[in-house]
């Protein structure tokens, strides 16, 4: 069979396509890089000034009482154990870089999702791409990013955000979808129209399968943080990138450590919001 047919030249249809967009959107990209790194520097200067013994006290303050009195005492022994083990500087530039990603991913995701929900035709167009999305590999999404965005934080941004937009798009459009038939034709019945059955009873029903979709960025974002090292990211994925090429294996262990730290506060403060507005 192989000699029947020719080969499909995708490879070099790919290539002239990428090389299209870089020449004729160029400014466009140099403006989101621009600003990517204005967003994520901003966030790191930010995070940097406050000494880790008060970020430690309020965020564990802020996870006592978004989750729940354990998650505040595991925030605040977690972040203790990260100061000291000299992981501090790198995990503040990965929470920048994640919350970064993860605000993009809201912005677009729950537009998306919440058109989706209201719009058949657009739900059936966008759920093939997001198949593709959570199916291709992540590593190949930092080759196009490399290209439009060379190398650094930016890149490792734009590969986290379409890596983990999926889930907050397919779940803000389960949660809405979920919500019972009954509520709908009451509220129809009330003559309420459909912005407001939207904001008043859709989305406040929904929101505990859309945090779940949030949480689930989340993660997927820090996920992404040691891929993205390999563009240039810093962070804890950098330090997790050295130690393994340079065979530094308690290093490589530490800052892996760091990073599971990072995600169970993370995961512990979402679930928790999520679950507390489903029992309100």
């Amino acid at each position: 069979m192989e000699g029947l047919l020719p080969k499909l030249p995708v490879a070099n249809w790919i290539d002239v396509f990428v090389d299209w967009l870089t020449v004729t959107f160029a400014v466009v990209f140099d403006g989101i890089t621009v600003a990517l790194e204005s967003i994520v520097n901003g966030l790191y200067s930010v995070l940097s000034v406050v000494p880790s013994f008060l970020f430690m006290i309020v965020l564990a303050l802020i996870a006592w009482k978004l989750a729940s009195r354990g998650i505040g005492l595991f925030t605040l022994i977690g972040l203790f154990f990260i100061d000291n083990i000299g992981y501090w500087d790198g995990m503040l530039q990965t929470l920048s870089l994640v919350l970064t990603a993860v605000i993009i991913t809201i912005l677009i995701g729950l537009p998306l999702g919440i058109w989706a929900s209201q719009k058949s035709t657009v739900r059936h167009v966008i759920t093939p791409i997001l198949d593709f999305m959570q199916t291709m590999p992540a590593f190949v999404y930092l080759i196009p990013a490399i290209f439009f965005f060379s190398i650094g934080v930016v890149p490792g941004v734009v590969a986290s955000v379409i890596f983990a937009v999926p889930p907050t798009i397919r779940l803000t459009i389960l949660g809405i979808k979920q919500v019972p038939t009954d509520i709908i034709e009451a509220t129809e019945a009330f003559g309420s129209t459909s912005k407001q059955r939207l904001l008043k009873v859709q989305l406040p029903l929904a929101m505990p399968t859309i945090m779940a979709g949030i949480n689930q960025s989340i993660m997927l974002s820090l996920s992404m943080v040691v891929i993205a090292s390999m563009v240039g990211a810093p962070g804890l994925g950098a330090d997790v990138y050295r130690a393994v090429t340079q065979i530094q294996i308690g290093r490589g262990f530490e800052a892996g450590l760091a990073i599971v730290v990072m995600a169970i506060i993370l995961d512990r403060i979402t679930q928790n919001i999520g679950t507390k507005k489903q029992k309100n």
